[in-house]
């Protein structure tokens, strides 16, 4: 029988047969064999070290991970591996061409002057840097005043030799500005235009810049280089000028005369607008040449006139002061005001003088035909003839005789009385033409018409029967048009012309 064993004892064989072997491997440790383990352990940290070790040493010539000095990143350079990067260093330029297509060009270094500065201090910067802490990841940066340098005048002319600055590459920029007059539209807004004029500061600095960084490529749109416009279509003064403009634009003055027009609307104001020092003025002296132009085209006073007599004969009437006669101050006054206020609608012009038509037959068919040769005249009321009468003008011997010409009536005037040097004479039907000059009764005269004013004519005045001034002064108004006129040929045919004359001259002179 085999000898058996209870658990308990077999749990404790099997504890001593467990030390034995472990006591077995710690003998054999001992003997220089060490676990597998245990020798990756030290073989890990020795690498670790080397590297660590080896990281001090390079960088104790190389600047740490994560260094910048001014912004660059020298991380790993040496001041050797600097020198060398701004050496050959290199900056691709893009410029702008007319078609807004890009155009590159490169600057070098060496063309701008850019260099390590002697004596920097890098060297020394590598130097303070604790190397033994290279592995860790921070930031470590530096400022340094002008350790990497460039020849500005240089610069200036490299940057000057950019494409961009030959005149026949670029287009120069233009201000947002206001349209020439556009008939039935106004005035408009012209958008600027950007055009790809470099402004050579601005290039300068931007290139400097880069270099400085150390950037390989600059874009100048990008880097806003380029000059710009002054004025946009935005401009809140430009805008208001083109309002203010279009708002006088809007306004609209007609003005008659008879069957011609005149109008005052945007084709003839927009000449008349000034804008200057940042203002919209309506020009005062351009309304009054339009006024005076009005004046001179429609005004009639002084005028010749030509005249078909009640005889069947066309004259022309020089002289007289009859006509159509502007106010051209205070119509100037009253047109600006108006364009300036924005106020349309139709106009008649301010007159010192009207007559009773306009154009060339201004009398109109109401007047007073006074035919100075045949001492005879004709009073016509709208075309149709109410009365004619023989009179007495005038005296011509004295140097007295009636003037003639075209006048208007300046008024009329019951039991005046006029006065002379020599005389004060009462008369009942007054009516004056042109000054002291007018037709009235004449109840001292026995006869009328004949060759009576050559001897015992009037002062100047037109001498008539009561009755017929009577009638007369019941139809004319102020301003009706008096023609007085010689017409040879229409002599008075006098039967017993002494007899006449032996008979007037003892009537007392008086008007």
């Amino acid at each position: 029988m085999g000898t058996e064993y209870t658990d308990e004892v077999r749990k404790s064989m099997e504890t001593q047969e467990k030390k034995v072997t472990d006591k077995e491997k710690i003998a054999i440790d001992k003997k220089g064999n060490l676990p597998g383990k245990t020798k990756w352990l030290f073989a890990a940290v020795a690498v670790i070290l080397l590297v660590y070790l080896a990281g001090v040493l390079w960088f104790s010539f190389h600047f740490c991970w994560n260094s910048t000095v001014n912004g660059m990143d020298l991380s790993g350079k040496t001041v050797g591996s600097i020198a060398e990067d701004i050496a050959g260093y290199q900056l691709e330029v893009t410029e702008m061409q007319k078609d807004r297509s890009d155009y590159t060009e490169t600057i070098s270094g060496e063309a701008i002057g850019f260099q390590l500065k002697k004596e920097t201090g890098i060297k020394e910067l590598i130097g303070e840097q604790n190397q033994f802490l290279w592995f860790l990841p921070v930031k470590r940066s530096y400022e340094k005043e002008e350790w990497i340098v460039i020849d500005d005048a240089k610069l200036q002319q490299t940057v000057n030799a950019l494409k961009g600055f030959d005149k026949e590459f670029y287009e120069k920029p233009t201000d947002a500005a206001l349209s020439e007059y556009i008939k039935g539209t106004g005035y408009e807004i012209i958008p600027e235009q950007n055009g790809n004029q470099l402004n050579l500061e601005k290039v300068c600095e931007a290139v400097k810049t880069a270099a400085l960084d150390m950037e390989t490529k600059l874009n100048l749109v990008e880097s806003d280089c380029y000059e710009m416009p002054s004025v946009k279509q935005d401009d809140a003064d430009l805008k208001e000028w083109c309002d203010k403009l279009n708002q006088y634009l809007h306004t609209e003055i007609t003005y008659e005369f008879g069957d011609h027009t005149e109008v005052v609307d945007a084709d003839v104001i927009y000449d008349w607008l000034i804008v200057a020092d940042g203002e919209v003025e309506l020009s005062e002296a351009a309304v009054a040449d339009y006024v005076t132009s009005l004046r001179k085209e429609y005004d009639t006073i002084f005028t010749n006139r030509e005249f078909m007599t009640s005889y069947g004969t066309e004259i022309t009437v020089s002289g007289g002061d009859y006509g159509w006669w502007m106010n051209t101050d205070e119509e100037t006054e009253e047109l600006y005001e108006m364009i300036e206020k924005g106020e349309s609608g139709s106009r008649t012009p301010i007159y010192r003088q009207t007559a009773a038509a306009y154009g060339e037959q201004d009398y109109g068919n109401s007047y007073v035909e006074i035919n100075l040769t045949a001492q005879h005249l004709f009073l016509y009321k709208d075309g149709e003839k109410i009365l004619e009468s023989d009179f007495v003008s005038g005296n011509t011997a004295k140097g007295n005789g009636t003037p003639v010409g075209t006048y208007g009536i300046t008024y009329k005037e019951r039991n005046a009385v006029l006065k002379g040097e020599t005389y004060q004479t009462p008369v009942s039907f007054w009516m004056p033409f042109n000054g002291n000059v007018g037709m009235h009764d004449a109840t001292w005269r026995k006869e009328f018409g004949g060759n009576i004013y050559k001897t015992s004519g009037a002062h100047g005045c037109i001498n008539l029967p009561y009755e017929i001034a009577q009638q007369i002064y019941e139809v004319i108004e102020k301003g009706m048009p008096v023609m007085c006129y010689e017409l040879p040929g229409t002599e008075p045919v006098v039967e017993n012309p002494k007899e006449q004359l032996t008979q007037e001259e003892s009537t007392p002179v008086t008007e």
